[in-house]
């Protein structure tokens, strides 16, 4: 396995210079004690963290995998000694108010920290990842009294939470869920049915886990509008802070799995366990979206965790493994062959896994700072505010879940064609990383799920291109105020025709669905990639402003350390933002092609 080492210059470089999140901090409520001091002193322990103890147990997390004996789950070796020291370290309550036991600062810094984390160990890091988006959920939608009797033991870190939406029959396709809640005389309700695919559904690291639940009530309406929300612990709250009775929530079966072995992704049997309902009735799914939101999020991180892994362990390889003669010369006569690095086609990999793991990392710090302002709104208890910068947040979602975790998993695929054979072999670690990140495509929603609910939902129901015109307004301001700068003028000219070029293509599609009804669906993922091509290509635009902006001025780095942020902008603009047009081109085709072969005919015997 790679030996991780946290970017810790790449992320200061973005937070302190690229985006100023000093300055950011210091005009939010829950900012202000958010100093470039305690910034920093958080960054390095951190990093201490992750290094030090979750990364040496990414490894055998996957090799003991999880355990189901006798109706206890059993989390890998090490597991529950770095879970405890999470919690001494507060990380748990980081962004979360100090109304409940937490640090309440902003919630970009839970962002930073769960890169760490991913990187570090996904599986491990699945297990408080689940949990910060319950307590996201019920912080927004939840009672009072839900609040003051579960967000407390959820911040500290004593109890967890988890997402059950998905059932034997059901997916995507919500509007399928069958799990009963019949209302009781005490406002409670019973719960029964069957939950599965559920992470960190079953463990043993915190004494109760909060399952938040999607289920119908006996009269509720057909499909996605008779879906209510509901919050069942597995033990119920004895009422001073601890556990009570166990509440029927029994976990059946662990699921056997490609990767990600360490987390455990549970089968739940609600039997008559009591719920308390979270919301409205038949507003379930409304409210679960702020789950999902923060959930796809967490995912999106893992793309950039999974091309950071990958990309350290493939630049160390080719540092130390030689084979053969540079195709233009001998590089290290005195060795027996040059290093794999010398190679142009290595380079290619290297720099592919580099340019998206530090773009796509710019990419969730951006959106990272809109998370924070619709926090402010809930701070301010400003329900227009939140949403406003949750529909902003929105537009961004999909591109950051579906374009990253696609992305990601290419370049962990990059990584063992470095290593050869050798990437082929467990002992290096580097097969492992491929096989964590391929859920990362399909959990949370695939990417062509990603892809529709970004052209279908996003840019055409809701916005009638609004959110894109927005989008690429704000690229041209990037263009306009770097009009005269020479060195950028690359960057600037290929971006202002990307930003002319995406609202001719959403105006098309949205012409050509009126005729064509299959056009969104067979248009969405390209569509997708596109975006996301041109979002990554923006902050690498961002990142070369910046890095002119310190070559001349001085900055916290060095010279060539700027040079390279320049020279990887360029590998990105010249190699890989050529990928666009081939989407633009593909999303433009009718749906014929896609559509007219009969499904007999797929195959014949």
């Amino acid at each position: 396995m790679p030996q991780y080492k946290v970017p810790l210059r790449d992320i200061r470089f973005l937070m302190n210079e690229v985006f100023d999140y000093p300055s950011h901090y210091k005009s939010m409520p829950n900012g202000v004690d958010a100093t470039p001091d305690l910034v920093e002193h958080i960054l390095k322990e951190c990093a201490r963290y992750c290094e030090q103890v979750l990364a040496p147990l990414n490894q055998k997390g996957d090799q003991d995998g999880c355990e189901l004996k006798d109706g206890k789950v059993t989390t890998p070796r090490g597991f529950k000694d770095a879970y405890d020291q999470y919690v001494a370290g507060g990380w748990q309550g980081l962004t979360h108010p100090a109304d409940f036991g937490g640090q309440g600062l902003p919630i970009s810094l839970g962002m930073v920290r769960a890169e760490m984390m991913g990187t570090a160990n996904w599986s491990f890091s699945m297990y408080p990842g689940l949990s910060l988006g319950a307590m996201n959920t019920l912080q927004v939608h939840a009672s009072e009294e839900q609040k003051r009797t579960y967000l407390t033991p959820l911040t500290e870190g004593r109890w967890m939470g988890t997402m059950c939406l998905t059932e034997p029959q059901c997916g995507t396709d919500l509007g399928q869920v069958a799990t009963k809640a019949i209302p009781q005389a005490d406002g409670s309700y019973k719960l029964t049915g069957t939950k599965i695919f559920i992470s960190a559904g079953d463990h043993d690291l915190t004494e109760n886990i909060v399952h938040i639940v999607l289920a119908r009530l006996p009269d509720a309406p057909k499909g996605t509008r008779g879906i209510s929300l509901f919050l069942v612990p597995k033990y119920l709250p004895d009422g001073n802070g601890g556990v009570g009775p166990f509440n029927h929530v029994v976990c059946s079966a662990l699921e056997h799995k490609m990767g990600i072995r360490g987390s455990a992704t549970a089968v739940l049997n609600f039997e008559e366990s009591t719920g308390f309902l979270v919301g409205t009735v038949n507003k379930g799914l409304e409210c679960m979206f702020t789950f999902m939101n923060t959930a796809r999020i967490g995912t999106a991180v893992q793309g950039v965790a999974a091309a950071e892994l990958s990309y350290q362990g493939a630049l160390a390889y080719s540092k130390d493994r030689r084979s053969m003669r540079s195709l233009s010369g001998a590089k290290e006569p005195n060795q027996i062959a040059d290093a794999l690095h010398h190679h142009a086609d290595v380079r290619r990999m290297l720099l592919t896994q580099k340019a998206i793991a530090e773009g796509g990392r710019a990419m969730l710090y951006s959106a990272a700072m809109l998370a924070d302002k619709m926090m402010v709104g809930i701070l301010k208890n400003d329900e227009k505010e939140r949403l406003y910068w949750d529909d902003k947040l929105g537009f961004f979602t999909p591109i950051l879940k579906g374009f990253l975790t696609e992305l990601g998993f290419e370049c962990a695929n990059l990584g063992m064609q470095v290593f050869g054979g050798h990437g082929y072999i467990q002992e290096h670690g580097m097969e492992q990383i491929v096989r964590d990140a391929r859920i990362a495509t399909l959990y949370e929603g695939t990417t062509g799920i990603q892809a529709l609910d970004l052209l279908g939902r996003k840019v055409l129901l809701l916005t009638r291109g609004k959110a894109v015109r927005e989008f690429t307004a704000t690229i041209m301001k990037l263009c306009t105020r770097n009009a005269t700068h020479r060195d950028m003028y690359p960057f600037i000219w290929t971006l202002g025709k990307l930003c002319a070029q995406w609202n001719w293509l959403t105006t098309r599609l949205m012409l050509s669905a009126r005729k064509d009804r299959d056009m969104i669906g067979s248009a969405a993922v390209d569509y997708l990639m596109y975006a996301g091509y041109v979002s990554l290509a923006y902050n690498w635009a961002l990142m070369a402003e910046k890095s002119f902006e310190k070559l001349e001025k001085g900055g916290a780095e060095t010279p060539e350390f700027y040079r390279a942020k320049i020279q990887t902008a360029e590998f990105y603009f010249e190699r890989l933002l050529p990928r666009a047009q081939a989407h633009a081109e593909g999303m433009l085709s009718p749906s014929k092609s896609v559509m007219q072969l009969p499904i007999d005919h797929f195959t014949f015997d």
